[in-house]
């Protein structure tokens, strides 16, 4: 099958979008993006059971988020009319009655049945995998309709593909396996046979099939842990393919110009949560400060900051200041509460670890420090490191009580940074709260 490439993605609307389903859907939409080709969305809905019109919608929406957009489906139509296969029935009942007058195919009650033809080797080039072949007496008749009227797999995805012009299945790896029934379909049906390329299982960290165990599995799950999409798509796209310059962190726009279907590997790809926590940092980073900003407010409301009480150049001062800490932005939002309240410092930090011997020393320090002007992290930290110096105490020894009394903690940025942006009545009204000022 020639001419401009056609992929698609039929998820089952059974579910939410998950990990295995967005990546594949991700790399059918690099292969159609970078050639120019068509990506197609097709909902396959014959499980009456389980679909549901609220699963379609999550998955469309998870689609969206990772910014898959497609070029025809069932919210946006296309020349194909019908992109549910709820809505293909007809198609699928006139193929089969073809099958049943030529002889290829038998009645078993209601059920239509292919006749696998013995003797045939069935082979096809996967653009992954290589040359695949299968004997046809190593497989059984094929049932195309079931008893209750509606289509196998094996057959409703034979049809689907051949009357939408599909031309590359990209799919998981899991399916090469029901690649030899299809082509046998493909041949009787007198369809053209597509290309194939099947993509690599992933696994968790224990080299085990991806599942609950390994942490989430659903898209939405990682938004609402606080990853951008663009870096879990990102992530995904480094799942069994790598860009030929070596690069780990990119666009989307650079992964379509880069992708390359043929450097897919067969090596089964391994989900590992630290590189997608690297990946989501570098494009936390690299985020404009006020786009940081506004997708980091809804996990600072989510642990009841008073986000009103600020203003958005200081919050988006703030989040500029923690460089990426945290990874992602639900752990930023937490780890930079202290900028927001300091009832959370209070909480984390009761000042009982201050050494009393010190104290007397270190206020002459504090007191000199809310007096200097001009009030820059440069020049406090000048100041620290000229007074210890003077009375022989370590900077550490000076920053590190400084650093529980603001944040709560022992790990922030730089702490003279934290106080310049929290302000000078800000930094004396928490040292007074311990007694240092």
């Amino acid at each position: 099958m020639e001419g401009p490439v056609r992929v698609r993605f039929a998820p089952s609307p059974t579910g939410a979008l998950h990990i295995g389903g967005a990546h594949t859907a991700l790399f059918n939409w690099l292969w159609a993006r970078h050639t120019g080709g068509q990506f197609i969305l097709r909902i396959e809905d014959t499980d009456l059971q389980r679909s549901t019109k609220e699963f379609e919608e999550t998955i469309l929406a998870g689609m969206n988020w990772l910014g898959l957009d497609w070029d025809e489906g069932p919210d946006i139509g296309g020349p194909c009319l019908f992109y549910r296969q709820s809505e293909r029935q007809d198609l699928y009942r006139e193929h089969a009655n073809r099958l049943l007058e030529t002889g290829m195919a038998y009645r078993e009650g209601e059920a239509v049945i292919f006749r696998v033809p013995q003797g045939v080797e069935i082979s096809f080039d996967d653009v992954v995998y290589g040359r695949v072949n299968v004997m046809s007496e190593t497989l059984k008749d094929i049932v195309l309709m079931k008893s209750d009227g509606m289509p196998t797999y094996n057959y409703a995805v034979v049809v689907d593909d051949a009357t939408m012009g599909i031309n590359m299945v990209i799919r998981g790896e899991d399916h090469i396996s029901n690649t030899p029934k299809q082509l046998l379909l493909y041949d009787a049906l007198g369809f053209g046979r597509p290309n194939f390329g099947h993509l690599p299982m992933i696994l968790g960290t224990d080299k085990k099939k991806l599942s609950k165990r390994h942490g989430a599995t659903s898209v939405y799950e990682y938004r609402d842990m606080g990853y951008l999409p663009d870096a879990v798509f990102n992530f995904l796209a480094l799942l069994g393919w790598c860009p030929r310059d070596g690069r780990e962190v990119f666009s989307r726009e650079e992964a379509a110009k880069l992708f390359e279907i043929q450097r897919v590997t067969k090596r089964a790809a391994v989900f590992d949560i630290d590189k997608l926590n690297f990946i989501n940092q570098e494009h936390v980073k690299a985020l404009p400060k006020m786009e940081r900003l506004e997708m980091t407010l809804p996990f600072w409301k989510d642990i009841s900051m008073p986000v009103d009480c600020h203003s958005p150049a200081y919050l988006a001062d703030a989040l500029e200041l923690m460089e990426g800490r945290g990874q992602t932005l639900k752990r930023m939002a937490e780890f930079s509460d202290y900028f927001l309240s300091f009832d959370v410092v209070k909480n984390r930090y009761d000042g009982s670890a201050l050494d009393e011997a010190k104290k007397p020393v270190l206020r002459r320090f504090y007191k000199e420090l809310l007096e200097i002007d001009p009030w820059k992290a440069e020049a406090m930290e000048a100041l620290a490191r000229n007074w210890g110096e003077t009375e022989g105490i370590a900077l550490k020894e000076i920053a590190m009580p400084l650093r529980y009394m603001l944040t709560g903690g022992k790990v922030s940025p730089g702490i003279f940074h934290v106080a310049e942006l929290l302000g000078r009545e800000e930094l004396k009204c928490r040292l007074a709260h311990y007694g240092m000022a």
